[in-house]
């Protein structure tokens, strides 16, 4: 692979690639012989294409079938481009919540975990979080990988994180089984926890779940605490619909920023809330383009609706630690233009479709 390919697939930071030369380079090297993972290598032959030579556009990335459900069995080494050598840089192993059936897993590299956060990082500061603030996460944590971002982020933009363990299998598993007081009685045990932190400790951002956000908020006591200690909430992992998030914005927490990640498991990351926005404006999230990319598209053809209307999330991650180029989301979404130079979809509006896979979608928690 030439120096100018290779630059193409990993620029330094905040030096966007071209994509034309950034998916040629991903192509190369996710099958190529000598730098593709096992598991590529080996799908790559039951193709009715070369992806090295005839995928020439990001549009032509729909020829790949959707191999998401396939990630629940694969053996995760198989995972790993050849081209990392070794001794490759794995974070952990990580794995989807088990919303429509056995979970899927994923590998998380450094050098891709380094990009996201220096990107991550300068939307915090766009949105005006404060640098070297300790944080506060009630978010999941084991498989899950939004704990590892969770804490990553607090150690770089901020100072260190403090952590409330939430498992949301157990919460899905209850609601499904129709045991909503046990529900109940187990995000409540997280919130008293949350609690605990927020009383003894110096918490300057919080990271929450919408469902917990509004359970926290039924609490005088503690909205009067973030009021007091916390100057920024990030939200993410379900829902929030425009008029809930415009409540939290100007009547319960008017002093404090309020912004939201859009994302999952499967993308290896997550898409930021696009800072600027006005009081009446929908909620956009914009991706890490072209390493993390969105259409939004009917269903049934998998062709972009036009833009402002609504369609389900297809998700792509290109990197040169993962390549999962067609996965269609259990997200619906509003399509929005994408900034200036940007690759895809802008999503807004996002909201789980009723099933998925043949399951019924229960979000619970997380």
């Amino acid at each position: 692979m030439s120096s100018v390919t290779w630059k193409s697939l990993a620029p330094p930071p905040g030096v966007k690639p071209d994509p034309e030369e950034f998916l040629h380079a991903a192509l190369e090297w996710h099958f190529g012989p000598e730098t593709g993972s096992p598991y590529w290598l080996e799908r790559a032959k039951t193709l009715d294409f070369d992806p090295r030579t005839d995928i020439t556009s990001f549009d032509d990335l729909t020829r790949f079938p959707d191999v998401t459900a396939e990630l629940r069995t694969v053996p995760v080494q198989r995972l790993i481009p050849r081209g990392y050598g070794e001794r490759p840089d794995v974070v952990g192993v990580f794995e989807s919540g088990g919303t429509t059936g056995a979970p899927k897993r994923v590998v998380l590299l450094g050098d891709w975990l380094r990009s996201l956060l220096d990107w991550s990082n300068d939307r915090l500061d766009a949105h005006g979080f404060p640098r070297g603030a300790a944080w506060l996460g009630i978010v999941p944590s084991g498989p899950h990988i939004v704990g590892e971002f969770f804490r990553r982020s607090a150690a770089t933009h901020g100072a260190y994180g403090f952590s409330v363990d939430l498992d949301p299998r157990w919460v899905k598993r209850l609601i499904a089984e129709g045991r909503q007081a046990e529900a109940d009685a187990y995000a409540e045990h997280l919130i008293d926890q949350a609690a605990h932190v927020l009383r003894t400790q110096d918490i300057g951002v919080l990271t929450i779940t919408p469902p917990l956000l509004e359970r926290l908020t039924r609490r005088d006591d503690l909205v009067d605490l973030v009021r007091e200690k916390v100057r920024a909430i990030r939200w993410g992992g379900t829902q929030l619909d425009h008029d809930a998030r415009d409540f939290y914005r100007t009547e319960v927490f008017p002093e404090t920023v309020f912004t939201g990640n859009y994302g999952g498991t499967m993308v290896v990351g997550f898409a930021s809330e696009r800072p600027g926005l006005g009081g009446d404006d929908p909620c956009v999230f914009d991706g890490l383009s072209p390493f993390i990319t969105f259409s939004v598209v009917d269903p049934q053809t998998r062709r972009p609706v036009a833009y402002s209307e609504r369609g389900q999330v297809l998700a792509r991650h290109i990197s040169r630690s993962f390549f999962l180029p067609n996965n269609l989301e259990r997200d619906l979404a509003t399509r929005v233009r994408p900034p200036e130079g940007g690759i895809g979809d802008s999503v807004a509006d996002i909201a789980p479709v009723a099933r998925f896979e043949d399951e019924d979608v229960i979000e619970g928690v997380y």
